[in-house]
């Protein structure tokens, strides 16, 4: 029989797959920060761009789904972070609007500000975008300024029908003051970048960018590890927020993170099978000259990896959205999860999901058959 609990974890593994596919299509992000520093010519930055525009919309449409999906199985999240790290969320959204007008409008006859400022707006994207999602995703280990009070949803509490309430005037922008956010959101941009040259490297049919991605994997991928391996060591061995199982207090356990890996261990074991997957498609890329496949290793190391971390964030009787203030207000994926016959409709609409991703792969294969190159954006009616 399927159970209230087995849908609420149900819908977090489906949260936490999407989260880990929408990091590994951050690579469009990715190529676009290094727009003018892989690209040295105007013919070299086109074929990136078009190597990238056909790809972003896979980024922008995980990105919607994903939130999506996260206000209809836990709404108390959605209700609670974006509307009150708004800030953040809003500079976000801002990051990915500007992509999605710069790839349509930079090649229209008559454009008034020139490629240059189209190609600026997806710098910005790559590299903002990129950084604050990383950093918003590390408030789930470190902990967010807010309060929940369910009373006040019949309007019981002194703030009337508001049930959260965001304790800092910053809005969400106070998380960078925490230099662990700083490290996720640096492992995120330089993993970005890092799979973008894997997939220049596998995608593009021109030697000189090919061999020029090949050192950008090198040279982003070592900062990438760096930042990656300050972040999990230091919340490996930090407080983590635990709830007890029967009581549903909230409380701080030592190493609390190092213990849900040992208590789970398939996800442990997951996780260093995506941590090496990754591992494995960086340096076969940087010391095979002939290699090119490096992107399928990196990118299902990527989602595996991802994956199991916001397992670990959010399983074991573990506050997923954890608050700094008031612990007892921390979120969980008990606590804050729609109704019983809301997720199990959702799930029956999920069983969908296989088959989109199927078409999805369809589609990447069909349009991907040979190499991108310049003669090819010539007789493309609809290159960027």
């Amino acid at each position: 029989m399927i159970t209230y609990e087995f849908l609420q974890n149900y819908w977090w593994f489906i949260i936490s797959l999407l989260g880990g596919l929408l990091v590994f299509l951050l690579f469009v992000q990715g190529g676009q920060s290094m727009l003018h520093s892989l690209g040295r010519t105007e013919d070299e930055k086109k074929l990136l761009v078009n190597a990238l525009g056909r790809k972003w919309e896979y980024t922008f449409t995980t990105l919607v789904t994903f939130g999506g999906a996260f206000f209809a199985s836990f709404p108390l999240f959605y209700s609670t972070s974006f509307g009150g790290a708004y800030w953040v969320w809003m500079i976000i959204l801002f990051c990915f609007v500007l992509q999605a007008v710069s790839y349509e409008f930079q090649s229209k006859p008559g454009n008034i500000f020139g490629k240059g400022t189209y190609r600026a707006f997806l710098f910005i994207n790559g590299v903002l975008g990129t950084f604050l999602l990383g950093a918003a995703v590390a408030t789930f280990f470190t902990g967010s300024e807010f309060t929940v009070n369910k009373g006040n949803i019949v309007g019981l509490g002194d703030a009337g029908p508001v049930i959260s309430q965001w304790q800092n005037p910053l809005h969400g922008i106070e998380a960078l003051g925490d230099a662990r956010n700083w490290f996720l959101g640096l492992a995120v941009l330089f993993l970005a970048r890092t799979l973008a040259s894997l997939f220049f490297v596998n995608r593009l049919n021109h030697d000189i960018l090919v061999d020029r991605s090949r050192k950008f994997t090198l040279y982003n991928g070592v900062p990438f590890v760096v930042f990656f391996l300050a972040f999990l060591i230091w919340t490996l061995v930090a407080d983590g927020y635990a709830v007890n199982p029967e009581t549903k207090v909230v409380f701080l356990e030592p190493a609390k993170y190092l213990h849900n890996f040992l208590d789970m261990p398939l996800v442990l074991i997951v996780f260093l099978l995506g941590v090496v997957g990754v591992l494995y498609g960086i340096f076969a890329t940087v010391f095979r000259p002939e290699y090119n496949k490096g992107i399928w290793f990196a990118g299902v190391g990527t989602v595996l990896t991802v994956t199991m971390l916001f397992l670990v964030a959010g399983y074991n009787h573990t506050a997923y959205y954890p608050s700094s203030i008031d612990l007892q207000s921390s979120l969980t994926v008990q606590n804050s999860s729609s109704s019983e016959f809301t997720l199990g409709v959702m799930s029956i609409v999920s069983l969908l999901v296989p088959f989109v991703l199927a078409y999805i792969f369809y589609a990447w294969r069909a349009l991907e058959k040979k190499s991108l190159g310049l003669d090819d954006l010539q007789a493309d009616e609809h290159s960027y």
